[in-house]
């Protein structure tokens, strides 16, 4: 490397050289490898800079296989075919993604490079969240289309530590500001010191926010990013993560993304999707209006996204974000600009796209949007034709649209007995998160809730 070559701009670190420059000059200590499990958690190693530039973007790195073969408690689990006692639990490689590089703000002298996974055959594996939804982009790709998406996170803002929750048994959580505080400005000082904050050390990571909201429930935010590269966005979306979690634990401030962390409360991971084709936005026809595209997408997606909800609702609490005048959808179905409808259709002319508000916090980014492309492959591929829009309250119970399911079990029920998991995504990636929801709603069933107490403690 020639010593002329200057170190590059705080947060931006686009190859391998790049990061030399900063170890050189003491900037950068520390390489965080990461690669999103199951659950969309960032999972992996840190190294001595000099230890991974020297070694590890030559020979790659090595995790468990079960990383990708586990549930949020991480235990080893059967049934699985890349990680088992049967197989030892053998080691995966990690490759380290090029694209994929972040100096965090958050974590001085800390790159963090996003990894994908690597079987024992030297491919990509199939199962990993990042492969998942590459595939997906490639068969997009392959037909001229390219694809731009935008995440809004909804999440949670709690007084205390997660620690001082646990203690507690998560009861008695008191939400950073009371009643709602919906579109404000005015923000309690501990709310806005933590938006600043977490707005701060995005901008300074390469992550500058496009709009930040308070939302309708007691210390709710909602985080939008601009649209881009999907793979991007969700990479993206797991940085933000940690980066609340980082500043909410300097500040005494726990943030939750649990998709219904009360009853009665909802947190979305709301998805914004526009297709293009030779740089002409497929969704608006030459005068602007909604072309026959948009429509075969949301057929697609209307068709295929009730066989896929492990993908979107993953977990049992998933589903309890489905509640009547929360603003979470309750059918399948779409309107323009309706936000009763699971799916809106949103934006004008060129601009326009369609916004899926099934998703919730909880979700992991990489597998919601895999869907979410399938589906809108699907309806393309078949043409579909979608129902007629809502016009009105999507919410009325005489909707003649197909409801979405209430929990995990009638979703798993779903996917097992269609065959549109298998047919989207390859029978390998189907029976794999057959195999995770499978288990996640097996954690639940032999669990005392404190509502199981409060029902039947002093009346059984």
């Amino acid at each position: 490397m020639s010593a002329a070559h200057s170190a590059p701009a705080t947060g931006v670190v686009n190859n391998f050289e790049d990061l030399r420059s900063l170890v050189e000059q003491g900037a950068v200590t520390t390489v965080a490898l990461a690669a999103p499990d199951l659950q969309g958690r960032l999972k992996g190693k840190r190294y001595d800079a000099d230890y991974f530039l020297d070694h590890v973007t030559t020979n790659g790195a090595s995790v468990c296989g079960y990383v990708f073969a586990t549930d949020w408690d991480m235990r080893a689990l059967d049934g699985f075919e890349i990680a088992s006692f049967d197989t030892g639990y053998g080691d995966l490689g990690l490759r380290p993604d090029v694209r994929a590089f972040h100096q965090l703000a958050w974590q001085p002298g800390t790159i963090l490079v996003f990894a994908d996974a690597v079987a024992a055959d030297g491919q990509l594996l199939d199962v990993a969240p990042r492969r998942v939804l590459a595939r997906q982009l490639g068969l997009l790709a392959a037909r001229g289309i390219k694809v731009q998406t935008g995440l809004e996170a909804e999440f949670v803002l709690y007084r205390g530590s997660y620690e001082s929750a646990a203690r507690t048994g998560f009861q008695r959580l008191r939400p950073l500001a009371q009643g709602s505080l919906d579109y404000a400005l005015d923000h309690p000082p501990l709310t806005a010191q933590f938006l600043d904050q977490l707005q701060r050390v995005l901008a300074e990571t390469g992550l500058p926010i496009e709009a930040i909201k308070s939302e309708g429930a007691p210390g709710q935010v909602e985080f939008t990013f601009p649209p881009g590269d999907p793979l991007y966005c969700a990479d993206r979306h797991l940085l933000l993560k940690q980066a609340a979690r980082s500043v909410g634990h300097d500040l005494g401030v726990a943030p939750t993304f649990m998709a219904a962390p009360v009853t009665g409360i909802g947190s979305g991971l709301h998805i914004h999707l526009s297709l293009h084709h030779d740089e002409q936005p497929l969704f608006a026809d030459k005068d602007g209006h909604t072309s026959q595209a948009a429509r075969q997408v949301i057929g697609g997606l209307l068709d295929a996204l009730p066989d896929l909800a492990p993908l979107w609702a993953p977990t049992v609490n998933s589903y309890k974000r489905f509640v009547p005048g929360t603003f979470a959808p309750l059918t399948y179905s779409w309107g323009s600009d309706n936000r009763t409808c699971a799916l809106r259709l949103a934006g004008h002319g060129r601009h326009r796209r369609i916004e899926i508000r099934l998703p919730g916090a909880d979700a992991n980014p990489y597998l919601a949007l895999t869907a979410v492309l399938a589906a809108a492959q699907h309806g393309l591929d078949h043409q579909h034709r979608p129902p007629h829009p809502v016009i009105g309250n999507a919410y009325d119970t005489d909707s003649p649209n197909a409801d979405i399911p209430r929990s995990l079990q009638a979703a798993i029920s779903h996917w097992r007995t269609s065959p549109v998991p298998e047919r989207l995504l390859t029978k390998t990636v189907a029976d794999h998160y057959a195999v995770a929801a499978a288990h996640e709603l097996d954690s639940h069933e032999p669990i005392v809730t404190s509502e199981d107490l409060r029902r039947g403690f002093s009346q059984a």
